[in-house]
């Protein structure tokens, strides 16, 4: 999706490294072996991040780490479309006719941003009549990638609005969190 938009492959591929690790601060030789470009395009395309306020600069000792600005005004969007267009969002959006009738399928936004202070929390809601089997294929195809279990509850539409009715502890943690929306309307979901 990102290259789609931005026409440099090195920024293309500094963004995805840097928004797939968002609080990651990574060593400029740390950053060229992972995106396996040249030293002085990734210098360039840093430079670049930084003077438009994406990404931000530290220098320690003798060498110079970059990050994720968290005030830069778009971070949170950065990071929706990121969550969208990899990993298990775009297999879950690719994939949606597979797993069933989604009426919702949504992500913690603590999970796009990578953070794990709390092990049990849901990452990943699917409401609907799902195709359990394909989208347990596809939720170990991610935790093999991010090398971490995956939370992930499925609810039919029915159970969904009973418990929100009810005003299920549950359900309420997960309206009134942050979260990012793969399949559904946010207002449908709120109501």
């Amino acid at each position: 999706m990102l290259a789609d938009l931005i026409t440099s492959k090195t920024r293309t591929k500094l963004l995805n490294l840097f928004l797939d690790n968002p609080s990651e601060m990574l060593h400029v030789r740390e950053v060229v072996r992972r995106v396996n470009e040249e030293i002085n395009s990734v210098r360039r395309e840093l430079i670049y991040l930084e003077k438009k306020g994406i990404l931000k600069r530290e220098p320690r000792v003798n060498r110079v780490y970059y990050y994720l600005d968290k005030i830069y005004p778009f971070y949170f969007d950065l990071l929706n479309i990121n969550a969208k267009t990899k990993g298990i969002g775009e297999d879950i959006i690719k994939n949606r006719v597979k797993l069933g009738r989604i009426k919702f399928a949504m992500l913690s936004g603590k999970f796009a941003r990578g953070t794990r202070e709390n092990p049990e929390a849901v990452d990943l809601l699917m409401v609907g009549t799902i195709v359990v089997p394909e989208l347990s294929v596809l939720v170990r195809q991610e935790e093999a990638r991010r090398k971490h279990e995956i939370n992930y509850t499925v609810m039919t539409e029915e159970e969904f609005n009973f418990r929100k009715k009810r005003l299920d502890p549950f359900i309420t943690s997960i309206i009134h969190g942050l979260r990012i929306m793969l399949i559904g309307d946010e207002e449908q979901l709120l109501a």
